[in-house]
């Protein structure tokens, strides 16, 4: 039976909803999905959320044929999708998602791109080939180092297209499924997902007394008590004290992590390091969160704590360097979904 383009469309919107529920595949306005028909890409506006794919405006159509053309023959314009959308059918004006030239790159018709704490867990690793060459066995999978996302990752994938993978495995980043139809996403996703789902180890019940008697006037308890393990789990708490770990760390949490030392206040680290930091790992007790931190901020937080708890102690882990952590920081199509995860988090 042929399924039109509104219906593919309509299951396209209530699958993102699904997995942008799903804190094991998706936080805050991370993730982003699209189908393409004719010469249009509809993907996930920069800084909306899958989780609200049924209930407000989140796609924005693209004329991806030229972008794909600007990706291959370099030019300026490619970095910059937003000049490719279809205004007439755009009339809230939103921006395509940072990742727009990655689903452009895919020849398939749809593309589902997550950041799975599982994968992460196995992505950060430095040679992580080995495990997912045998957990991925029989299906067609790459896997891309780590590149800044945007432009310099969907030329990374382009060296990959001629072997039409439809699982991608991003170094340091997260996962991609690509098919012809949703109903094949959402069977592969849930396979890749089994596949390569990691044991999480456990941690000790946080401390809240004593962290409320840390907080002070500027720091709060956490949204999600999940966030608390990668501070009361010690092997979690050796990880990522060395540094990040993928890239939305460090847009919504700043670069590496803060842990305080002992008998430290909220406000004397602050004090020790003179600037405010989005968290706090308190080592033992628990995390705290900046007041005026939004609930994507959040999100990331309990992030953190799933991937930290799914990589085995003694790993060798490769973590982001000041040049990736700073070209993050600085990117104009970052800074531009902050403003709008800011404007979100005051709604």
């Amino acid at each position: 039976m042929t399924v039109s383009f509104d219906e593919e469309f309509a299951a396209l919107r209530a699958f993102s909803a699904r997995i942008g529920g799903d804190p094991l595949l998706t936080q805050g306005a991370g993730g982003n999905t699209s189908i393409k028909a004719d010469d249009t890409l509809r993907i996930k506006a920069s800084g909306t959320w899958l989780a609200h794919a049924q209930q407000r405006d989140t796609f924005v159509p693209v004329r991806y044929r030229p972008l794909l053309d600007a990706v291959v023959a370099h030019t300026d314009e490619a970095e910059q999708a937003q000049l490719f959308t279809v205004a007439e059918q755009n009339p809230a004006g939103l921006r395509p998602s940072i990742e727009t030239v990655v689903h452009a790159v895919l020849p398939q018709r749809v593309v589902v791109h997550v950041h799975c704490v599982d994968t992460i867990a196995l992505a950060v690793r430095h040679d992580p080939l080995p495990v997912l060459s045998q957990l991925l066995n029989g299906l067609k999978w790459a896997f891309v180092p780590y590149l800044r996302p945007g432009l310099p990752l969907a030329r990374g994938i382009l060296q990959h297209a001629r072997g039409r993978p439809d699982v991608l495995v991003l170094g340091n980043h997260g996962l991609v499924v690509a098919t012809e139809t949703v109903a094949e996403a959402v069977t592969l996703l849930a396979e890749v997902k089994a596949r390569l789902r990691q044991a999480a180890r456990s941690a000790h019940a946080p401390d809240i007394d004593r962290l409320e008697a840390l907080m002070g006037a500027d720091y709060r308890l956490p949204e999600f008590p999940e966030a608390h393990a990668v501070a009361t789990d010690a092997a979690s708490l050796d990880l990522v004290r060395k540094g990040s770990l993928y890239p939305d760390h460090v847009i919504f949490l700043g670069p590496g992590s803060v842990v305080a030392h002992p008998n430290e206040t909220a406000d004397a680290v602050v004090t020790r390091l003179g600037f405010r930091p989005a968290a706090i790992l308190f080592p033992g007790l628990g995390i705290l969160m900046r007041k005026d931190v939004t609930v994507a901020a959040d999100a990331m937080a309990r992030c953190l704590a799933h991937v930290a708890a799914r990589v085995p102690p003694g790993s060798s882990v490769r973590y982001l360097d000041a040049a990736e952590n700073h070209e993050l920081i600085h990117w104009e199509a970052e800074k531009y979904r902050q403003v709008l995860d800011t404007r979100q988090g005051a709604a």
